[in-house]
């Protein structure tokens, strides 16, 4: 879409005065949804913004009182921009997608998620599971977001010591015992883990490349949900510790059961709210704008003007079918490139639960004979 906004230009030569433009924002500012950016001396985005009513918001920057926050801002801004978009849900995902292209210094929101943490699972010869801050487009697997980093920290150390992965450093060499062959064989782990065996020990050639693989996978399929080998192995252990009248030993492993059960349980939950957030979003825009969003688990696919016309309904129909008809999977795992649109869109309708009602099934704009 282009935007309706028109940049403000402004002298290189002389910056201008908080009254210019004041009277710059008054002359060409619309009372409407739109998104803002404020640019420093060198061109730099200060900060970026986002209202239902661009201009009225615009203008309450040059009354804020001396020390707030908008007051400090519009100080340091040489030039304002704007742009008008046709709906509040609109000017929600444009301004997400400018602060996290621009990292404005001003903006806090979406630069980054520090209440956050992810488990990574580490794209290496033998993978690691990690907790960390954030996603990155690195080709790990990550499961999250969640909150609580001790607590995901526990209930990771509890599967990687129950599957027996490595928590090393990546530096760490690997040599797995189907390389004897490549490397001299040293049957010495590197860390006391490797010890007491609560590590295969990849580093000392005690496991296979196979061996470590499938430890690996049964961590992350109980991570999505799909199988239950760490928590069978407590359970087995439970057991014979309740038999040997080791009480509390045995409530110990279950108190670790339980910290793996309420990680895995967020996850599955996490899937099925991405599921239940796969729709066709109509959303009514200013001077009968109207758009369509196609969300698919939680982030928004595509983006298109309502149809009206018969031209038009073929073209939605079409891309509603590219959007919904290609497989996915169902994993608690997120594309890191998506984890922030998912949480502002999550945000939106547990804000706004009304706006579920103009949420249509796929199967409604298929039918090309339907009328608009």
């Amino acid at each position: 879409m282009k935007p309706a906004g028109l940049p403000i230009a402004v002298l290189p030569s002389k910056p201008p005065t908080r009254e210019e433009l004041r009277a710059q924002v008054r002359a060409r500012a619309e009372n409407r949804p739109g998104v803002y950016r404020m640019h420093g001396p060198a061109g730099e985005v200060l900060y970026v913004g986002k209202s239902v009513q661009v201009r009225t918001r615009l203008l309450s920057y040059f009354r804020a009182a001396r020390g707030e926050k908008a007051a400090e801002i519009v100080g340091h801004a040489h030039r304002i921009e704007w742009e008008h978009v046709p709906s509040e849900f609109a000017a929600l995902l444009r301004e997400l997608e400018l602060i996290k292209r621009w990292r404005p210094p001003y903006n806090v929101q979406h630069k980054r998620d520090a209440a956050y943490c992810f488990v990574k699972l580490t794209r290496e010869p033998a993978p690691r599971l990690l907790v960390v801050d954030a996603a990155s487009n690195d080709r790990a697997l990550y499961y999250g977001p969640f909150t609580g980093r001790q607590r995901v920290r526990d209930a990771l150390r509890e599967l990687c010591d129950l599957l027996q992965l490595r928590d090393c450093g990546a530096a760490t060499p690997i040599r797995f015992a189907d390389q004897a062959e490549l490397f001299p064989r040293d049957d010495a782990p590197l860390c006391f883990r490797g010890d007491l065996r609560r590590c295969l020990a990849p580093c000392a050639g005690r496991c296979t490349r196979k061996e470590y693989l499938t430890a690996v996978e049964f961590a992350r399929r109980f991570l999505e949900g799909d199988a239950d080998r760490p928590l069978a192995i407590l359970h087995a252990r439970m057991d014979v510790a309740a038999s040997r009248l080791q009480f509390e030993y045995a409530a110990e492993l279950r108190d670790r059961a339980q910290r793996l059960l309420h990680i895995r349980d967020e996850l599955v939950a996490l899937r099925g709210a991405l599921d239940t957030l796969s729709f066709v979003y109509h959303v009514p825009g200013h001077g009968g704008e109207d758009r369509l969003y196609l969300l698919r688990r939680g982030s928004v696919r595509a983006e298109l003007p309502y149809p009206v016309t018969q031209g038009e309904r073929v073209a939605t129909a079409k891309r509603v079918r590219e959007v919904y008809g290609a497989p996915e999977p169902h994993l608690s795992s997120v594309p890191p490139h998506r984890i922030a649109q998912i949480l502002l869109v999550a945000r939106w309708f547990r804000l706004n639960p009304q706006e579920l009602e103009r949420a249509y099934p796929p199967e409604r704009f298929l039918d090309v004979r339907q009328s608009a």
